[in-house]
């Protein structure tokens, strides 16, 4: 998956760009299929006590583009956040997919069993 990273008013240290390399593995095992992942994570420069950090990620997958965005004030807690609602993203996808494959499947019997039985 390929990583565009960016900043704003913030200095990009190693244990960030760890975490955020570690979080986004747990999103490739969710979704291998990820072409990539657009993270940007800001700070407030405005003085606002609350909610200072923020966090977005744009993943690039098949179809629409998954997006999710988090603000608080540890940075580590919006990184984690922003992965939280992006997992659910991807799992929700996932459960559509295959409720579509499980009804299709189920029609198919059903006709079948309906033109044996005349």
């Amino acid at each position: 998956m390929k990583l565009i990273l960016s900043i704003h008013n913030l200095t990009l240290t190693e244990a960030i760009e760890k975490h955020v390399l570690d979080q986004l593995d747990k999103l490739e095992h969710l979704d291998r299929w990820a072409i990539d992942a657009r993270v940007t994570l800001e700070k407030d420069h405005e003085g606002i006590i609350t909610q200072k950090y923020g966090c977005s990620i744009r993943l690039g997958v098949r179809g629409p583009d998954l997006f999710a965005e988090a603000r608080e004030n540890d940075l580590y807690v919006a990184i984690d956040n922003v992965i939280k609602k992006i997992q659910q993203q991807i799992r929700k996808r996932h459960n559509k997919v295959k409720a579509q494959k499980h009804t299709l499947g189920a029609r198919t019997k059903r006709s079948r069993q309906e033109a044996d039985s005349k």
